[in-house]
């Protein structure tokens, strides 16, 4: 199974919304990677555990998937049309193993667990190097830094857009999977526009005009 990674306690690193929009937007994105990066910010999940959902894990017809999260907690996780759209051609006609899958059958001395591994195609399960990397790469054009950003900044980027748009705590924790309200607020940092814009919108003054 996909090795779990601690998440980036980064405040400062939200990718704002017009960004997030051009990197989903991109039309020369492989299916799987258009597919996991769309499903990792719509679904504001740990990269983690959607790289370890198998199509098994599915409910396609109410937009979500069964993950095990920390601590071997079962729970759902929710996504929308964008990602909605994209799965039934990710999948095509497999109907079990892993849902992302790396570009290639490994070699035979690399052969991953079973559980890990296509039953359909003999490919194994996208590794969380791999699909970091990639995105890393992919990304960089956007990045003003050039550095590339991570997957983890699309869950953080997220929960942030999220809590601006006035998303209570007890929901954010709800589909984000977090336990404890503390460590949600590491990832609600909202910014000085969206403050501004907030008030401005709550302005007694703005419903005199």
């Amino acid at each position: 199974m996909v090795e779990r990674r601690p998440e980036t306690r980064d405040r400062t690193r939200a990718i704002d919304r017009h960004t997030i929009a051009a990197i989903l937007a991109r039309g020369d994105l492989a299916l799987r990677e258009k597919t996991l990066w769309r499903l990792l910010y719509e679904s504001a999940a740990r990269a983690d555990e959607v790289l370890s959902l198998n199509i098994e894990d599915l409910d396609l017809d109410n937009k979500r998937g069964r993950i095990t999260g920390k601590g071997g907690t079962v729970r759902w996780i929710h996504w929308q049309s964008g990602t909605a759209r994209l799965l039934p051609r990710l999948i095509s006609d497999r109907t079990s193993g892993p849902l992302f899958l790396a570009d290639r059958r490994p070699a035979p001395a690399r052969t991953p667990a079973a559980a890990d591994l296509c039953p359909h195609t003999g490919r194994g399960r996208l590794s969380f190097e791999r699909a970091e990397y990639l995105f890393k790469q992919d990304t960089k054009q956007h990045d003003p830094r050039r550095r590339g950003y991570t997957l983890h900044q699309l869950r953080h980027s997220r929960l942030t857009h999220l809590a601006e748009d006035g998303w209570s705590a007890p929901m954010l924790m709800a589909l984000s999977g977090h336990e404890n309200i503390r460590s949600l607020a590491i990832y609600t940092n909202v910014s000085t526009e969206a403050v501004g814009a907030a008030l401005a919108q709550q302005d007694p003054a703005r419903r005199h005009h």
